[in-house]
């Protein structure tokens, strides 16, 4: 018959009580085999590694989120119709403005009101002190690198400046108009 190989846990010596009880390791006094005692060892480290890595974590309250969502909606708007201003003066087309504001209008009101509401509704389920970067679901920020990359792409295409600044005016009308909705949320403490 083969002795099995054996691991004393001699986590007493190494850590205090208090530790031991904080990261969840159990102490065996009987003898395991090295195996299992390899595979404890291995759980006790990743939960005091998750232990570690939670004190880090950006986690914030739903209020901080719904801010956080309102302020990039707006900031994001601005600087879009800041952009478009400037290349509808530039090609001499400002006329282009109210018509952009216009069908931005619309786009927000069947559109992107819906999306903005959507975006509420997960924020208020989440809990308080969740992830900062949980403002919005992972589908959504591919969707917005989506959008970035599409950006870049049409400021490097062959388009003329009006016709950029006229789109860009109208997404950053939408964007803005609709991020009335995360403000409402946010001043009334929803």
């Amino acid at each position: 018959m083969v002795a099995r190989p054996v691991l004393r846990f001699v986590l007493k010596a190494q850590l205090p009580s208090q530790k031991v009880k904080q990261y969840g390791i159990q102490l065996y006094d009987k003898p395991i085999s090295l195996q299992r005692g390899v595979g404890l060892f291995y759980l006790a480290s990743i939960t005091m590694f998750k232990k570690t890595l939670a004190r880090f974590k950006p986690g914030v309250p739903r209020r901080i989120h719904i801010m956080l969502a309102a302020s990039l909606w707006t900031g994001i708007g601005i600087v879009l119709m800041v952009r478009g201003i400037i290349w509808l003066i530039g090609a001499e087309r400002s006329w282009l403005v109210l018509p952009a504001l216009a069908l931005g209008t619309i786009k927000s009101l069947v559109v992107l009101d819906k999306t903005a509401r959507r975006s509420l509704d997960r924020i208020l389920r989440l809990a308080d002190g969740t992830c900062l970067g949980a403002v919005y679901s992972v589908k959504t920020w591919m969707l917005v690198s989506l959008m970035m990359i599409a950006g870049y792409g049409l400021r490097h295409s062959s388009l003329p400046a009006y016709l950029l600044g006229f789109l860009y005016m109208m997404i950053g009308w939408a964007l803005f108009m609709s991020s009335r909705h995360a403000w409402i949320c946010w001043y009334h403490g929803i």
